[in-house]
């Protein structure tokens, strides 16, 4: 039985070996599409796929074939994994404390102000080609065409994704028929009507990605929580591993005394010489 956390280490990354091989595929298959969206995750999921394969590969080889080494490398991969994640967990906490909608009086959606999140968030949001990555994701999803045959009494009983609260409309704080010049909310200058433009430029459109992704991360956050536990009890497995394949390396089995033979007294030797002398004489 004290080979047992062996197999379990050689079961569970033979699963994960297998599991590493679509992920790759994924992400190669992305690098090869033109569509925006899919090369925006192509990178990630192909550095997921290559890690979880040399993890599994060499956690698998370690435990199934006594190579100590083998293992080392594993648990040293493993444990920097589980500090990755425990650090991504508490970061995407952080960043994702501020936020949430605002309401709006008489309307089931919510509207969502930049001013609202994190810092780091918003520096994020800012950067001219990151947002143009996102405004072309946004337009290949045709989110705002699932509003073109909205009526007014649905604008007032339906709700609305932040994406689509954001992007797809002005701020319903806008006036466009006054005739005189009061001072509005700046988003309202950058409203347009035509399909392409929209509000994918107004700091609404920004506040409801960042809404989007706070959802996201907050849902991916607690995911990494239920990894992080699982990875430990894997370590912990594998640990177990290593301490049986070292153990295995010696060519003694487990409860078998190592001690074949004890140094003899000091006056052994001399004892013997006259033994050996006596059996000459007589």
């Amino acid at each position: 039985m004290y080979r047992f956390s062996n197999t379990v280490i050689g079961f569970l990354n033979l699963f994960t070996l297998l599991a590493s091989i679509p992920i790759i595929g994924g992400g190669l298959w992305m690098a090869r599409s033109s569509t925006t969206c899919e090369g925006f995750l192509q990178t990630p999921l192909l550095v997921v796929g290559f890690v979880v394969l040399i993890i599994s590969l060499a956690g698998f080889i370690g435990a199934c074939f006594h190579v100590a080494w083998a293992l080392w490398v594993y648990l040293v991969v493993m444990l920097l994994l589980i500090a990755t994640l425990m650090g991504l967990t508490i970061f995407g906490f952080v960043v994702t404390s501020q936020g949430g909608g605002v309401e709006v009086p008489g309307r089931v959606y919510k509207e969502y102000r930049l001013e609202d999140y994190s810092p780091w968030l918003r520096n994020r949001i800012k950067d001219p080609d990151y947002w143009r990555t996102i405004r072309s994701c946004i337009l290949g999803s045709k989110t705002c065409a699932k509003l073109a045959s909205w009526t007014p009494l649905d604008y007032l009983e339906k709700d609305m994704s932040p994406i689509q609260s954001g992007c797809c409309k002005p701020p319903t704080s806008c006036n466009y028929n006054m005739a005189t010049a009061v001072p509005q909310d700046p988003d309202c200058y950058r409203w347009n009507n035509v399909p392409t433009l929209l509000c994918y430029e107004c700091d609404s459109c920004k506040a409801g990605v960042l809404e989007d992704v706070r959802r996201d991360w907050r849902k991916l956050s607690v995911l990494n929580i239920v990894m992080v536990v699982l990875l430990i009890g894997i370590y912990s497995t594998g640990c177990c591993a290593f301490q049986n394949t070292r153990r295995a390396e010696t060519d003694y089995p487990y409860g078998e005394n190592r001690m074949t033979k004890v140094r003899p007294r000091w006056d052994y030797y001399w004892w013997r010489w006259w033994q050996d002398k006596r059996e000459q004489l007589y």
